[in-house]
Parts: structure tokens; sequence; C-alpha cells
């Protein structure tokens, strides 16, 4: 990882909320403060390490405290407990019209706003004119702001915030305000960013903005992160948990028979060697397969197969133990150990999918994914994968 930028550890935020409030003074301080009150952990034990240069897409579902997160990130809130650490000038737009005053013209707000991200006046002065252009505002920009549609004043936040030249952004469904033709203007600005090295972090519901604009994707739900890596995996790891993976009337997955337990997935570079997460072409691939097969009155002979998979649970290849060669119908643990010899030139990250089948009616006995993703390495080229190709050119 590059340079840390943004970094949490262990942080967790409480909120408490009043169940019955106080109706007079009196009565809050004869009943003192604990009246009704229930706590809410927004946060628990979050570690996020963001790196220099680094686009961050953060999702989850609704309520599952990416706007939370990012608010402690900011500064805005404290955490309960934990610490976080930013290095460089912050501009963040985390709420609507955050840091406006309605009373105040779009100009004014202008300046109010610069000043609080950190910004001199003479630099305001000077970048004026670019913050009004890029709002498209200038009709109105003498105007209260109190007057403004959301989505004006989110074009002028906007503008602000970029024109700060701030070495981290931060960005809370901002994008999702506004019409179509600024959105776009705002994406090449963020791409623009990118290429300038800043960090952004950015929370979304548009998981197609995550995997066309993020590096890395973080999925939070119910306080606590569930998913830290490739941005199309936390895609799919957000869809399971919404539980919107599958089309609308697809059948449902196979029953299962039980019977046989699959304990772990572990790729290796040597036989019965620790999980190694990078791979080159051509490097050797252990698979080693754990199962249990469970006593009890229905115990089956498996078959295991073993699905690698790449972004959007795309199969790439799959491995099968042969027939007759698979678990045996005796309680017991057991390991299977697939060997490729060179792993094919793929590039980019990949999942494994375990299935154990019976034996003889082919239906499924038990079946397991595992998300720790394992990176393939092969060439500098896009695509998942690296095909050699003889090129000539000849003039026309």
């Amino acid at each position: 990882m590059a340079q840390p930028v943004i970094s949490a550890r262990g942080v967790s935020k409480r909120f408490l909320t009043h169940s019955s409030k106080a109706t007079q003074l009196k009565e809050r301080f004869v009943k003192g403060r604990g009246l009704g009150t229930e706590e809410f952990w927004a946060l628990q034990d979050v570690d996020v390490t963001v790196g220099e240069g680094e686009t961050v897409g953060l999702i989850g579902p609704n309520g599952a405290g990416k706007s939370t997160l990012l608010k402690v990130l900011a500064g805005i809130l404290r955490p309960t407990s934990g610490e976080v650490q930013v290095e460089g000038r912050i501009a963040s737009l985390l709420e609507l019209g955050a840091g406006f005053n309605g009373e105040l013209t779009g100009r004014e707000n202008v300046y109010l706003n610069a000043a609080l991200l950190g910004l001199p006046k003479r630099e305001v002065d000077r970048l004026l004119d670019s913050i009004v252009a890029f709002s498209e505002q200038g009709p109105r920009i003498d105007e209260p702001v109190k007057h403004y549609s959301s989505g004006e004043y989110v074009k002028l936040a906007f503008s602000i915030a970029v024109h700060v030249d701030p070495d981290v952004l931060l960005i809370d469904e901002v994008l999702a305000v506004g019409d179509e033709a600024f959105a776009r203007k705002c994406l090449a600005k963020i791409e623009e960013f990118q290429r300038a090295g800043k960090t952004i972090l950015f929370v979304t519901h548009s998981l197609d903005l995550v995997t066309e604009l993020c590096t890395r994707g973080i999925v939070v739900d119910h306080g606590r992160v569930q998913y830290d890596g490739d941005p199309a995996f936390a895609v799919g790891t957000l869809r399971k948990i919404l539980g919107t993976d599958r089309p609308v009337g697809a059948p449902a997955a196979p029953t299962l028979m039980g019977g046989i337990t699959v304990r772990a997935a572990v790729a290796a570079t040597t036989r019965g060697g620790p999980a190694s997460g990078r791979f080159r072409a051509g490097d050797p691939l252990h698979l080693r397969v754990e199962c249990d097969v469970l006593p009890g009155d229905e115990v089956y002979p498996g078959e295991v197969g073993v699905v690698v998979m790449g972004a959007g649970d795309i199969p790439v290849f799959a491995l099968r133990t042969p027939p007759g060669a698979g678990l045996p119908a005796v309680p017991g643990h057991y390991c299977v150990e697939f060997v490729v010899e060179a792993v094919p030139p793929l590039n980019g990250a990949f999942i494994l999918g375990v299935q154990v089948d019976h034996a003889e009616t082919g239906l499924p006995i038990t079946a397991r994914r595992f998300d720790d993703a394992i990176w393939v390495e092969t060439g500098t080229l896009p695509g998942l994968l690296d095909v050699p190709a003889k090129v000539t050119v000849t003039q026309a």
C-alpha cells in the first residue's frame, strides 16, 4: 500500500437514544439524564487504512454506519473509542449545505465555506470566478442560498470543495443530487483528482460508480467492516447482504443434504504451505480443501469441486476430484489438494467456491464460498486474461 493518508484503528461510535423525554426542565433535573436512555453503536471496532492516491468507495445498506464513519474520519464526530489520523488538507462534502448560512448570498457563502476549509481570502478572490463558473450559479450568486434548490446547493458546495485543492476529498452521496450534466462534470473532476494522485473516499449507493471509479471498495454493515478489497467483489458482497445477488425470479440455491462440512480452502505455492494472496502466471498453485465427513445415519461419498471466480462471480476455471477419488463415506477429517503446475496468465482478483456433490447421484451435499481474494498479476494491460499475440504494422 502507498503511504497511509487516513488511518482508523479500533474506532467505535456510540449514540444515546431517548425512548422517553423530559417535558419540563424540572423533570430533567429530578429524574436525571438516564431517562429512557438506550445505547446505539453506529460503529464497532473499525480498522481502515487508506493509502495516498487511492479512490475508495464506502458502501453498505441504509443505516450501516457509512456516513458516521466518514464524519469520524473528517473530524466532524469524535469516536467513542479508537483513534483516527489524517494527513494533509481535507475537503469534505458530507451533508447538503453544511457550513452554509441560508441568509447569506451564494457569493458570501463561497468566502465563508472556503474559510472553513482553510483557504485565505486572497486565494478565494483569485478562484472566485472559476468557482462560480463551475457551480453554474452565476445568475443567482448574489441571491440568499435559502432560495436555492437542493441541486443548486450541492453544485455550489462541490465547486468550493474541489477548488481548495485538497489532499483528501471526502464525499457523502453528493453525486446523487443534481442533474446528469453536472454529475458528469463532477465525475470528470474526480478523475482529474485521481490523475493528480489525490486521495478520495466517498459514500455512494450507485454500485456502478464503485466498479467504474474506485481502486478499492469497503462494505460496512451493522457498524462493522464486512469486506475491504477489490471493488467488484465489494459490490458482490453488498448484493449478497441485500439479497439482490440473484435476478428476480431466479431459482433458489439448491437444497443441500448435509453430512459433510467444508472447513477451509487455501491457495498456497507449496504442498501444505501457508496461504498466499498473490501469484504470477506460471507459479505453481496448490489448492487445499479441508472437509469433515460427519458421523450419523446419512453419510455419503462426495466429489469435491473448486471454482475459481473472477469479478461478478464469473467462473474462470474449475477443478474436480476424479470419479471414485473423492471423499469416502467414512466419518473423519480430510484434506483434498489440487495441484496446478502453472497458474494461467490471468490478471486481477479471484475468489474460491467449493461444492461437494454426492458421488453417485450428483446432488449437492454442501457448498461454501471463500471471499478472501487471490491476486494474480501477469501483465500491465487491462483485461482478465493476458493473451500473447504477434503484431505486425504495415503501411496501407
